[in-house]
C-alpha cells in the first residue's frame, strides 16, 4: 500500500495547454474561459466527492474504539493559467476556496481577468497561491488611479510576478491636478513594491508627460514595455532614452502615437538606445508616411536582434515598403513584418461604410494593384533567399511574441 501511495500523481501541469483549436467551444464560449470553467468544476466536484467519502467513512468507524482512520492520499497540485470573467467568477472562486485543503489544489501561473468588478478581482487575488503567479492581466476594466490603488497592494504578495498588464484601465493624467499627482505617486510606489517586475503594459492610458513619475520607483529595468495609445509627449520618450530601461528593452509597443511630427526624433533616439536588445517593435497606426519611415531606417538597421516589426495602419507606399524590405532583409533574426496596405493601392474614391457597421468606414482597395504589390514583395523575399521571413498585411492570426517566449 505504501508503494502505491508513493507512486500517486503529485503535480499536474496544464499551463499553456490549448483548448479548442478554433478558439471557441460548441456553447460559444471562448476556449480559454471554458477551459478554466471545466478545471474549476472538476476541482469543486472532486472536493465534494472527497467530503462525501470521508463522511461515510466516519460513520463506518463510529463506535469502533482504537480503529485508525484510513490514511488520506496526498493531494495533487494543478498548475494552470486561469482566465476569468463575470460568468466564470463564481465557480473559480469556489474552486480556489475549497481547493486549499482539497485533493486538487489550483496553482495559478497566469491570472487574466476581463470585465470583472473591483471586489471580484481582489477576492480572487487573495485566494491565489502567492508562490506561483508570474503574470496578472487585468483588461477592459475602467479601474482608473483609484481602482489601481486598491488592487496593486494585493500584488506585492506575489514574489515571482514578472508581468503586469493593465491595458484599458482608464488612467487619464493629461491634465495635472493635486489628486492626480497623489495618485501617480501612489501608483509609482506600488509598482516599486514588485521586485521581480520585468513587463508592464499600460496600453490606452493617457499618460502625457508623466512616464518618468510612474516608472521612477521600479527596482529593476523593464524588458517589455507596452504603451500603445498612451498620448505620450517628446519628454516621455526622452526619459525612456536616458533611463536604465532602454538598454534592457526586448519588447516595445508604441502603437497609436503620431510620429509624423514632433515625436519622430525622440523615437529615433530611443531606438538607438534600445538597438542592442530590441527583439519586438510595434509601431502600428502611428501616422507614418514614407518620409518618416526613411528617417527611421538607418536606426532600424542597427537593431540586429529584431525578430518582429509591426507597421500596420501607416500610410506607406509600395516603393517605401520595398526599400524597407531591401534594408531590413539583412537583419538575421527578423522573422515577421506586419506591413500596411500600400497607400498607392487604394482607389481615389470616398470611404465606404463597412457592411454591418453604422460608424466604421474603410477606403476602397484596388485589388489588382494590391495583388501586384504583394507579388513584388514576395518575389523580393524569394530573390533574397529569406524563406524564413514572413511579410504580411494581415495583423491577425499569426500571433505575437509573448514576453516569456523572448
Amino acid at each position: 500500500y505504501g508503494f502505491f501511495l508513493s507512486c500517486r500523481l503529485r503535480v499536474l501541469d496544464v499551463t499553456g495547454v490549448p483548448d479548442d483549436p478554433s478558439g471557441r467551444t460548441p456553447d460559444g464560449m471562448n476556449a480559454p474561459w471554458s477551459g478554466t470553467v471545466a478545471l474549476a468544476k472538476a476541482c469543486v466536484e472532486v472536493s465534494k466527492h472527497q467530503r462525501e467519502f470521508q463522511r461515510r467513512g466516519s460513520k463506518r468507524h463510529k463506535g469502533r474504539s482504537g480503529t485508525a482512520a484510513a490514511p488520506q492520499p496526498p493531494g495533487v497540485d494543478v498548475h494552470a493559467d486561469l482566465f476569468v470573467n463575470g460568468t466564470s467568477y463564481g465557480i473559480l472562486r469556489d474552486a480556489l476556496q475549497s481547493g486549499a485543503a482539497g485533493p486538487l489544489r489550483l496553482k495559478c501561473r497566469e491570472f487574466q481577468a476581463e470585465k470583472l468588478s473591483l471586489a471580484g478581482i481582489v477576492s480572487l487575488l487573495e485566494t491565489l497561491d502567492p508562490s506561483c503567479v508570474r503574470r496578472v492581466d487585468l483588461r477592459f476594466r475602467n479601474l482608473g488611479l483609484t481602482g489601481l490603488s486598491v488592487i496593486l497592494p494585493h500584488l506585492s504578495r506575489f514574489p515571482q510576478l514578472r508581468s503586469l498588464k493593465l491595458q484599458y484601465s482608464n488612467v487619464d493624467v493629461r491634465r495635472p491636478t493635486p489628486e492626480s499627482a497623489i495618485g501617480i505617486r501612489c501608483l509609482a510606489g506600488q509598482l516599486g513594491m514588485l521586485p521581480s517586475l520585468r513587463e508592464l503594459n499600460l496600453g490606452s492610458s493617457r499618460l502625457s508627460g508623466n512616464l518618468r513619475q510612474i516608472l521612477c520607483d521600479l527596482r529593476a529595468p523593464l524588458e517589455s514595455l507596452e504603451l500603445s495609445f498612451c498620448s505620450l509627449l517628446p519628454a516621455d520618450l526622452a526619459f525612456l532614452s536616458q533611463s536604465s530601461h532602454a538598454a534592457s528593452l526586448k519588447r516595445l509597443d508604441l502603437s497609436g502615437h503620431d510620429f509624423s511630427q514632433g515625436l519622430l526624433e525622440p523615437l529615433r533616439l530611443l531606438l538607438e538606445e534600445t538597438s542592442a536588445s530590441l527583439l519586438h517593435l510595434d509601431l502600428m497606426e502611428c501616422r507614418m508616411a514614407d518620409a518618416q519611415l526613411a528617417a527611421l531606417l538607418p536606426t532600424l538597421r542597427r537593431c540586429r536582434r529584431l525578430r518582429f516589426l509591426g507597421l500596420y495602419g501607416n500610410s506607406l507606399s509600395t516603393a517605401a515598403l520595398k526599400d524597407l524590405l531591401r534594408q531590413t532583409v539583412e537583419l538575421p533574426d527578423l522573422r515577421l513584418v506586419v506591413y500596411p496596405f500600400p497607400a498607392d493601392c487604394y482607389k481615389p474614391e470616398p470611404p465606404r461604410r463597412v457592411p454591418g457597421s453604422r460608424r466604421i468606414y474603410e477606403e476602397p482597395m484596388d485589388g489588382e494593384r494590391l495583388a501586384a504589390s504583394t507579388a513584388e514583395i514576395h518575389q523580393m523575399l524569394a530573390d533574397s533567399g529569406r524563406t524564413d521571413l514572413v511579410w504580411t498585411y494581415n495583423p491577425y492570426g499569426h500571433g505575437t511574441m509573448d514576453y516569456f517566449s523572448l
